[in-house]
């Protein structure tokens, strides 16, 4: 029933070979519509013409960032900079209510290679919602959520700390401005002030200094790229299946 929606309204390839020796059209050719269910919605009536996440660029995420919108009422936010360069700092902050309502919090270090790995910020953001802030703050990382996240809570920002990415030249009390409806997160820093920052950045210490996450961590790409420890198939010269 998706994807028969999906084909009338354009958004797939018909006429591609499937497993069946038939084509994507072919093989939806009889399926009809059930206007008696309200699980899948036809493609040309969506909840939102958005869906449920939206993509984020801007002064502080040159890469790119993902918002989760999916309920979301509102889809702007500004407020300073409070910056942290672990999750677990962050937690801690919350768990003692050290922060304060309108802040936008900054979780850095915590990208594919300066976790390394990219771990998951659920339990702060679980914690905010715990403490009804969900919607009285942000919060921005170069880490990752899960689908279980509530408030107004941006991942995958890059380039990440770790690499030097703006998020790293943060400091508390920055200017941050997030807007998901026309899909921008900027720091009000000028290009110059940035860039005077990132002569005095230097690189997090980590704890990883040996063994198979360190080895990861100087191999893996940007998120953005899928934060692989490979150049990618569009690189390879000898096709492996053919020799």
């Amino acid at each position: 029933l998706l994807m028969k929606t999906l084909l009338d309204n354009g958004h797939l390839h018909g006429d591609c070979i499937t497993v069946t020796g038939r084509t994507i059209a072919e093989n939806l050719k009889n399926v009809k519509w059930n206007p008696h269910q309200d699980v899948v919605r036809p493609a040309d009536k969506p909840i939102t013409v958005t869906g449920g996440v939206v993509g984020l660029k801007g002064n502080l995420a040159p890469e790119g960032a993902i918002v989760k919108v999916a309920g979301m009422a509102n889809l702007k936010f500004s407020g300073p900079a409070r910056c942290f360069d672990r999750e677990e700092d962050a937690f801690e902050a919350v768990k003692k209510k050290t922060y304060r309502e309108g802040e936008v919090i900054v979780i850095r270090y915590e990208g594919p290679r300066g976790g390394p790995g990219m771990r998951e910020m659920l339990s702060t953001t679980a914690a905010l919602t715990g403490q009804g802030m969900g919607g009285k703050i942000a919060l921005i990382t170069d880490g990752r959520f899960s689908g279980a996240t509530r408030g107004f809570c941006i991942g995958h920002v890059g380039p990440e700390a770790a690499v030097g990415g703006p998020i790293a030249l943060l400091r508390d009390g920055d200017i941050i401005e997030i807007d998901a409806v026309i899909g921008t997160l900027n720091v009000k820093l000028t290009d110059a002030e940035l860039a005077q920052r990132k002569t005095e950045w230097r690189p997090r210490a980590t704890n990883h200094t040996s063994g198979a996450l360190w080895k990861y961590a100087q191999q893996v790409g940007p998120a953005v790229a899928g934060a692989v420890t490979h150049p990618g198939g569009a690189h390879e010269k000898l096709c492996y299946a053919d020799i």
